[in-house]
């Protein structure tokens, strides 16, 4: 690099290049006018849009029987046992009916253009349906199953058992749902139930972290760098969402 003090560590001459670089090719285009900052940050506290906080209210997306369902199948995907609750208690149901209720539901900010075409399983869903009208035809499908096959019971009403065979049947895909792949869907529950179990309590799911007290994560924390290298030992410290804690509200005196 001609011109550039050999003296000025490798780092900064890096930068220089660059900077240099990037001048020139904003005057060679006449495109683009750089903009200079100085003496103060380049945004202003608080501009931030942060994630919407989910409250406990009546059901977004799910109709009261929809939601009574996926309840029930959360709650056996996740089955309250000693070490914690299930997937009911900790909130995984609000946790997908709201994901479902906002832009996930519409697959805002996915490309949904034809072709489609079934894709690989590395590949993900390819098909134009969202997440909503997924959930929405799948409930369905599977509510007219189980009342067909077990005397006009909805599936919150069956035994553990009866709902373990259902769901089972479901994710084998030995049990058909009309206009529905009945596999997909269980792919599709299983995986969002998952994610309501262990996000942020900040999305409604993971509810008093019980997710992350299950698995010894730190959560939001800001710093746990001292804790990295401390394999297979367990993390003292309780996790924390990017709330923060509910002990660390100071009440009124």
């Amino acid at each position: 690099m001609t011109g550039v003090d050999k003296r000025v560590s490798p780092w900064l001459s890096r930068r220089l290049f660059l900077g240099s670089t990037a001048a020139l090719i904003v005057s060679g285009t006449g495109a683009v006018r750089a903009l200079s900052i100085g003496g103060a940050l380049p945004w202003a506290p608080g501009t931030a849009t942060p994630p919407t906080v989910v409250r406990p209210g009546p059901w977004m997306f799910f109709t009261a029987d929809e939601a009574s369902a996926i309840e029930a199948a959360v709650d056996r995907l996740i089955p309250p046992d000693d070490r914690g609750p299930g997937g009911k208690d900790s909130g995984c149901a609000v946790f997908i009916d709201r994901q479902l209720a906002g832009p996930y539901g519409h697959s805002e900010g996915l490309y949904t253009r034809p072709p489609f075409m079934p894709g690989a399983a590395t590949q993900g869903y390819q098909m134009p349906d969202t997440p909503a009208a997924r959930y929405r035809a799948g409930l369905k499908a599977l509510a007219d199953y189980v009342k067909a096959t077990f005397g006009g019971k909805p599936f919150q009403d069956l035994a553990p058992a009866d709902q373990d065979k259902v769901l089972g049947g479901l994710e084998s895909g030995s049990i058909e749902l009309k206009d529905v792949k009945s596999a997909a869907f269980f792919t599709l529950l299983l995986q969002n139930t998952q994610e309501g179990y262990f996000a942020d309590p900040i999305y409604g799911g993971n509810r008093d972290m019980a997710g992350w007290k299950l698995v010894g994560f730190p959560g939001a924390r800001y710093d746990y760098r001292d804790w990295v290298e401390h394999h297979n030992e367990k993390y003292p410290l309780p996790p924390v969402s990017i709330m923060g804690r509910s002990d660390w509200t100071v009440g009124e005196h």
